[in-house]
């Protein structure tokens, strides 16, 4: 207990040393912005330019804030995110490999959500881990080095998830509207080129976002007000003007979260009037069985992520932001294996094999 309680006091040291260095940052700034029609005092000069050079030198650890304030929310959600972490790695694993194992899932579908398995898990392994230490105790730093790889990975990740939801909508309209054409238009090759591009757009986005985003200044020892590195939150911390790198999040946020959207949703009309089309009542409940997975996984993500990258910087609520990153950091990628897996009789059958498989081998 004393351990703890001299570590809570470090803390709020550290955070009241900050808050000191920021008033002084934001007069000077202030001082800067009024200045616009005569050059300023020599010792205001050299003050703003010792603190921009400390701000930019200094690599130093970030404090994410995340529920600091809430030490009993921290516990609980220390539990709750163990127990889905470990279980999105579980039944993301189970996916790919009973996808690999089995011919009968060697099909554009099964390929596709192999890839998202992948994605999943290793979205949720990039940030997962710091965001149980920085819950089950008092420490809440992550180094420069840290973040700035976190950063990388989510949004090459995050950006990579957006992608693969629009390829596979366009899979499975292409499944329903055209099933005699449709091993033929979605061949091997096609499927392989649309995975790379789902990566490889992930890839290009997080090398230009990215460094933008570490380029600008971050006095030291700052206070991130989220559980991890995302973008949104740390151009709330630097001390510099972010309307570029707003805008360009804006850009960036049309690109990839409003036109994916609209495709998947466009979709989605084509493949419900092409089931309505179905005579067979066994043939509509597969096609909006299957269907209906696919919006359900795409309504949590977009629904969450667009809540944090569309809106406004200035109603960028600290709370309501930590929630939302929560949900599609943790929940999403652990509901998404329970999804596939409950609502489709294939990869139950197909998990039932495997077992009854390694069972006759043993």
């Amino acid at each position: 207990m004393k351990i703890e309680s001299s570590k809570n006091a470090t803390y709020e040291e550290d955070v009241k040393e900050e808050e000191k260095q920021s008033d002084e940052y934001r007069t000077l700034k202030q001082i800067t912005k009024s200045s616009t029609s005569f050059e300023p005092f020599p010792e205001e000069t050299i003050a703003l330019e010792a603190l921009f050079t400390i701000c930019n030198d200094s690599h130093s650890d970030f404090i994410l804030l995340g529920f600091s304030d809430k030490p009993y929310l921290e516990r609980m959600l220390f539990s709750v995110i163990l127990i889905s972490y470990c279980l999105t790695v579980t039944g993301n694993v189970v996916i790919i490999l009973v996808s690999l194992k089995d011919p009968k899932l060697h099909s554009p579908m099964y390929y596709f959500l192999s890839n998202l398995s992948l994605l999943d898990l290793c979205f949720t392994s990039s940030c997962v881990p710091q965001m149980l230490v920085n819950f089950w105790g008092p420490e809440k730093t992550i180094s420069y080095t840290g973040c700035a790889i976190q950063l990388y990975i989510f949004l090459w990740l995050g950006t990579t998830e957006c992608v693969l939801l629009v390829v596979m909508a366009v899979d499975r309209c292409v499944a329903v509207c055209h099933p005699l054409q449709y091993t033929t238009l979605m061949h091997p090759k096609l499927c392989l080129q649309l995975a790379v591009l789902a990566w490889g757009t992930g890839l290009i986005q997080s090398l230009i976002q990215s460094p933008a985003t570490l380029r600008l200044p971050f006095c030291s020892h700052q206070r991130v007000d989220d559980i991890v590195c995302e973008v949104p939150a740390l151009i709330q911390v630097s001390s510099a003007d972010t309307t570029d790198i707003e805008i360009q999040i804006l850009i960036a946020g049309i690109i990839l979260l409003v036109v994916p959207l609209i495709i998947i949703l466009s979709s989605y009309v084509a493949i419900a009037k092409a089931v309505l089309r179905i005579k067979s009542t066994a043939g509509k409940k597969k096609a909006f069985g299957t269907c209906t997975s696919h919006l359900l996984v795409v309504s949590l993500f977009y629904g969450t992520v667009t809540a944090v990258y569309l809106q406004p910087k200035s109603r960028y609520a600290h709370e309501q932001g930590n929630f939302l990153t929560l949900f599609y950091t943790v929940v999403t990628p652990t509901l998404n294996p329970l999804i596939y897996t409950l609502r489709n009789k294939e990869v139950k059958g197909a998990l039932i094999r495997l077992i009854g498989k390694d069972s006759d081998t043993g």
